[in-house]
């Protein structure tokens, strides 16, 4: 179950970070739905209108929740009916996802953001560069990332704070 469970956590920080802004400009890569069910098989999910159109809702929710404090109620819609199912393997058990047609990407996603929230609250967060609308899962063991990537993002700010800096130096 922990090889789905990390696999999930990819497909729910893809799914987040699929509205980034690319030389100033928000882009949507879900925005179409050629483009939707080419990231559903790309991740391995079922390809079909209603699964991008479920997926589409989901990143709206999952965003509002993770960036802005949203209800998580929001998100109840795309876990009704999802249930585990234990099978017996050998000298223990294994457990079976069992989602509905239509939203079992949704569902996935869902699920992996509450485990992190369970298991890890406080790492899924948006990058700390306003400018920037991607998240991270921070897995630094002092949970002190702040941003989507230090070399795109941590390196603008610091070099921001630096300009800064020098100027209000020069100016004083």
């Amino acid at each position: 179950m922990s090889a789905m469970i990390e696999t999930d956590e990819t497909l729910l920080l893809d799914l987040l970070n699929t509205t980034p802004v690319i030389d100033g400009s928000p882009r949507d890569e879900l925005a179409d739905a050629k483009a939707g069910k080419g990231w559903l098989a790309a991740h391995g999910q079922p390809d079909s209108e209603d699964e991008w159109r479920a997926l589409l809702d989901v990143r709206a929710a999952l965003q509002g929740i993770v960036r802005e404090g949203a209800a998580p109620a929001s998100v109840a819609r795309f876990v009704d009916g999802v249930s585990y199912r234990p099978s017996p393997v050998g000298d223990g058990l294994t457990w079976t996802l069992d989602v509905p047609t239509g939203r079992s990407a949704a569902a996935r996603a869902v699920l992996a953001w509450d485990a992190l929230r369970v298991s890890n609250p406080g790492r899924l967060r948006p990058c700390a560069n306003p400018d920037c609308r991607l998240f991270l899962i921070d897995h630094s063991k002092p949970n002190s990332a702040r941003w989507c990537s230090m070399a795109i993002c941590g390196n603008r700010m610091k070099a921001r704070r630096h300009y800064q800096r020098t100027r209000q130096t020069q100016t004083d």
